[in-house]
């Protein structure tokens, strides 16, 4: 009798990795990263400071890195899929 890897068969045909699917469609991608860079130029050019553009820029760089790997755990949460569907 073999032992079942904790993990599963790591180079099966079927090893799906279901954990982060792709929610987020193309326009909120680019929404996102527009956002970012605006939050960007704002403390490039002194607009914002302090605590206030600390918080701002973590949360462009979070739009930055979902807009990258098309997932958004909030969207998850909330049940929002905005990719589109394919056929």
């Amino acid at each position: 009798m073999q032992a079942e890897p904790i993990f599963g068969n790591l180079y099966g045909a079927n090893l799906k990795l279901s954990i982060m699917k792709k929610n987020m469609g193309g326009a909120d991608r680019t929404i996102r990263i527009i956002l970012a860079l605006g939050v960007g130029a704002l403390y490039y050019f002194n607009v914002i400071t302090g605590t206030f553009a600390y918080v701002l820029l973590a949360l462009a760089a979070i739009f930055v890195l979902t807009s990258f790997i098309s997932f958004c755990p909030l969207y998850t949460l909330i049940g929002i899929n905005t990719c589109k569907v394919k056929n």
